[in-house]
């Protein structure tokens, strides 16, 4: 296609154009494919919209100097004169750029240094449906400068298949202008059943393209893969598989950008087959693709606890993903698309992918807010989550970068830095020499020694020396990670000199929650500073090490295995973090022990580094780690305390203001039984421990006296007997011979509205006859008929006619009388 024919986008440009003119800023929806990327900057430059320099952001570096070399092509220039280009490591502008094409974190470092954007008209957003990180903060502090310093700041988003609505009501209600682009019909082919569960993803994608290539015998193929190293493999798995002519063209993010362009350019001859990532699914213009095959598969940025960082997962295409794909293959033609998925598999893909800020790690972000002064009214469209902020920013804050919340000196130096802020943080206490340029590439980088042990020195040995590290041990090296390690070190690097720490201090510099101490026992299992476990496989050289820095950690959330580590010796500990060590007291319950524990211990964070018994603990600490216990046993009650809790709770349910002697209560607050816990110091004692004193104390004389009139403890018979009241039942009650309450006219009553005791009247033989809550009645209606059954069994025991006239007794007649 010439720069200047027609594409779909242009019959919007005039309507985009007066959108801008009218409010400033608007929102632009074109599928994949209608020139929106090419087209869009140079219309604002020549419709002199602006004064400025107009700055387009795009996600990924390739996009960048492809949009940027297009553009200049339709103006018959080279890239640099009035459109340019600035990705990291790479700038190509000059004075006369009008039109800068630049990637996510350069933008955010301009705006971060210029919160003014002088020289800078207007800003557009590409590709903002891929919702990266850097683009969602970038557009919140875009919107932020317009509304507090550059009302004249053009602000416009671009995006293929966005729900562009919520981004246009984020702007302020801005204007939505669509364009419907221009796509031939495309057939889609699914799997006819889905793939084994051990299947090779390449070995799948290499069958699928040769079938595909047979189907269709005209025009470009372009396969979508997650990564390199998938791309790799699947063309070794096609060499020598496919027809004459065909050749094949990786294309992916870290290759050079000569291979790039090769994979881009026009096939004069013969048929090109593209194996990509998805840097191909939007932005880039591949000639003559009629054929997708899709093997279903994207890599993602995700907070991974298990290195500290975001790290790039393979997962599942969404639906908008595999749709966008689709589309390529009917870009000049009608075209044929493959997917490695059945039909029936489509219903389990999610419909978009999630932004990049719902799963990443929040850390940067949260350094580049605390740089920017405050989060507070800055628009997201997706908020950070509050916790995973407060985490991130209790990282920070350990780095040194911010302190009491507020950014350091320190901390705006790491912003600085291309680099996560564990690993610019260890660079820069290092001084930037080249050790630790090359540690934090490493670590910012797959492992190149896939199936070799955790120690980090074995990687650092193979990047400094490849050849003589295979010669010498019996792990294959990835060499292109290699490479990468060695160019990214080169480009972090400030200084020649090396630092004095070593290996293993620099990795704690980065991973000061991750420093690990061995535990006791055979097992090569460590306690990390931050307060976590891990574990190591046995045999392993670091396995024995009383100290290491896990760097890398598998996904087990009870219990980490270590997968890259560091060795440490105390002494480096110490030289390090001697202003954190420090000695401290510890008086607690030991749920695994049954018992107070009483020591003084160094520590740095969850590390003990010296542990010894504390044989003067003060009475005061001791009670409360016993008290603590209690919390975990629960409390002992005995029949007494009971008894007094269930009279207290008998006067609380009916309307007195008595203290409450719940569980949950007296186990908030533990001064009430402090002084009854002295010399408790087993789970047996407190066991043992009789809670009734200790009550009637909390209670106090006053309380006590309410509750024995209202709620007796005993009731007294006539005969001057004390028989304890059964507060534990439905209602308060007492057991005692029938002859004991002769004479008893009125039924006795407890509590603060009278409640009737349940009274258990029982045979001279201790049985019970008469279970009653009004005493008169019985006498009146129950008691001639116990007569008459009792009279008989108990003849020597006194049965009156009438026993409200009768003498209360527990005397049976002599015998013979």
């Amino acid at each position: 296609m010439k720069p200047t024919d027609p594409l779909p986008i242009d019959e919007a440009l005039p309507r985009l154009l007066d959108a801008l003119r009218a409010h400033g800023q608007a929102v632009l929806q074109a599928p994949p494919g209608a020139g929106k990327t090419t087209r869009v900057p140079l219309a604002m430059l020549d419709a002199g919209l602006c004064k400025g320099r107009i700055l387009m952001l795009e996600p990924r570096r390739l996009a960048a100097r492809s949009s940027a070399e297009r553009m200049a092509e339709t103006l018959g220039e080279t890239v640099g004169q009035t459109v340019g280009y600035r990705v990291r490591g790479e700038a190509k502008v000059s004075r006369a750029t009008r039109i800068e094409v630049v990637t996510e974190g350069i933008l955010t470092r301009m705006i971060q240094s210029d919160p003014g954007l002088d020289g800078i008209g207007a800003l557009i957003f590409d590709e903002f449906h891929e919702r990266s990180l850097n683009a969602d903060l970038g557009l919140a502090l875009a919107l932020e400068i317009r509304g507090a310093l550059r009302e004249d700041l053009l602000l416009l988003v671009m995006s293929a298949t966005l729900d562009a609505a919520p981004v246009a009501a984020l702007m302020g209600d801005a204007p939505l202008i669509t364009s419907d682009g221009r796509a031939f019909p495309v057939e889609t082919r699914w799997l006819s059943r889905p793939l084994p569960p051990r299947a090779r993803l390449e070995t799948e994608a290499a069958a699928l393209i040769l079938r595909a290539l047979e189907d269709c015998p005209e025009g470009g193929l372009l396969a979508f893969l997650p990564g390199e190293g998938e791309i790799r493999r699947t063309e070794a798995a096609l060499k020598g598989r496919l027809p004459d002519g065909c050749i094949v063209r990786p294309l992916f993010g870290n290759m050079p950008f000569a291979d790039q362009r090769a994979a881009l350019a026009p096939q004069e001859t013969g048929r090109k087959i593209v194996l990509a990532t998805a840097i191909a699914e939007t932005s880039l213009t591949l000639p003559d693709v009629r054929v997708v095959v899709d093997a279903g598969r994207a890599r993602r940025a995700r907070f991974d606890p298990n290195s500290g960082m975001s790290r790039l997962v393979t997962e599942r295409v969404t639906k908008a993903e595999a749709e966008q794909r689709r589309g390529r293959a009917g870009r000049v033609a009608p075209g044929t698309c493959y997917r490695l998925w059945t039909k029936g598999e489509e219903g389990g893909l999610a419909p978009f992918p999630p932004a990049e800020i719902e799963a990443t790690d929040l850390t940067p972000l949260a350094l580049e807010l605390a740089l920017w002064g405050s989060a507070e009214g800055l628009a997201f469209l997706t908020p950070p989550n509050p916790g995973m902020m407060a985490e991130a920013q209790a990282l920070l804050t350990s780095l040194g970068a911010l302190k009491q919340g507020r950014i350091t000196d320190h901390g705006r130096a790491l912003a600085a830095l291309p680099l996560h802020p564990r690993l610019g943080h260890m660079v820069q206490t290092a001084g930037a020499g080249p050790d630790a340029a090359t540690l934090a590439a490493l670590l910012a980088e797959r492992d190149p020694l896939r199936a070799a042990p955790p120690d980090l020195a074995l990687r650092l040995a193979a990047i400094a020396n490849p050849r003589g590290f295979e010669e010498n041990h019996p792990f294959s090296v990835d060499r292109g990670v290699i490479e990468r390690i060695k160019t990214e070190a080169k480009r972090l690097k400030r200084s020649d000199k090396n630092s004095p720490l070593t290996p293993g201090q620099l990795a704690a510099l980065a991973y000061p929650d991750r420093i690990g101490l061995r535990r006791k026992g055979d097992a090569p299992r460590f306690i990390l500073s931050g307060g976590k476990g891990a574990l190591m496989d046995a045999g392993t050289p670091l396995a024995g090490h009383r100290l290491i820095v896990a760097t890398d950690l598998d996904g087990d959330i009870r219990e980490a295995r270590i997968r890259q580590a560091a060795a440490l010796t105390e002494a480096e500990l110490r030289a390090l973090f001697a202003d954190e060590i420090a000695w401290g007291d510890l008086c607690e319950w030991s749920r695994r022990d049954g018992r107070i524990i009483a020591r003084q211990q160094e520590c740095l964070g969850a590390l003990v580094l010296d542990d010894r018994l504390w044989p003067d603990a003060p009475a005061e600490a001791m009670a409360r780690a016993g008290f603590d216990g209690l919390r975990l046993l629960g409390l002992p009650w005995t029949p007494a305390a009971a008894r007094l809790r269930a009279r207290v709770d008998l006067c609380r349910g009916e309307g007195s203001t008595l203290p409450d002697l719940s569980d949950q209560a007296l186990l908030a607050s533990p001064d009430w039984l402090l002084p009854y816990l002295t010399g408790l110091k087993t789970e047996a004692q407190l066991r043992k421990l009789d809670l009734t004193e200790p009550l009637r104390a909390h209670l106090g004389w006053d309380a006590l006296q309410l509750l024995d009139r209202l709620t007796p403890s005993h009731f007294e018979t006539p005969l001057g007997r004390r028989i304890p009241i059964d507060y534990d039942g439905e209602a308060p009650g007492i057991e005692l011979r029938l002859q004991e309450m002769f004479g008893v006219t009125r039924h006795p009553t407890v509590g603060p509205n009278a409640l009737p005791l349940r009274i258990t009247l029982l045979s001279p033989g201790g049985k019970p006859v008469q279970v009653t809550m009004d005493l008169p009645g019985f006498w009146t209606n129950s008691y001639a008929d116990v007569r008459k059954d009792m009279r008989g069994r108990y003849p020597r025991h006194p049965w009156p006619e009438d026993p409200r006239d009768a003498d209360p007794t527990l005397r049976a007649k002599p015998r013979g009388t």
